[in-house]
């Protein structure tokens, strides 16, 4: 695709060879593209970190522009949910 930076290509049997050190890549954000017998079959990505926490400053500018919270909804929700009979094949 145009504009991407390409990745630099393993083959599997660089990555079966050189797991650790290709890993140890990965860990640190590398990106790769595995091949097999010269054809594209896969990428190897980091997986994106979860914050922990958000600042408040962006929590305050979040709220603002939520849509609005029903009390009333939510326990009527919740009511409905516990009035539910269960389908336990077990139960006697």
């Amino acid at each position: 695709m145009p504009g991407m930076t390409a990745q630099p290509e393993i083959t599997q049997r660089d990555l079966r060879n050189r797991s650790r050190e290709i890993m140890d890549a990965v860990q640190g954000g590398q990106s790769f593209t595995v091949t097999r017998d010269g054809h594209e079959i896969g990428e190897l990505i980091p997986l994106r970190r979860r914050r922990r926490f958000v600042p408040r400053g962006e929590f305050v500018t979040m709220s603002r522009t939520a849509s609005g919270f029903s009390v009333d909804a939510l326990r009527a929700d919740q009511r409905d949910t516990a009035e539910q009979e269960t389908d336990d094949p077990y139960a006697r």
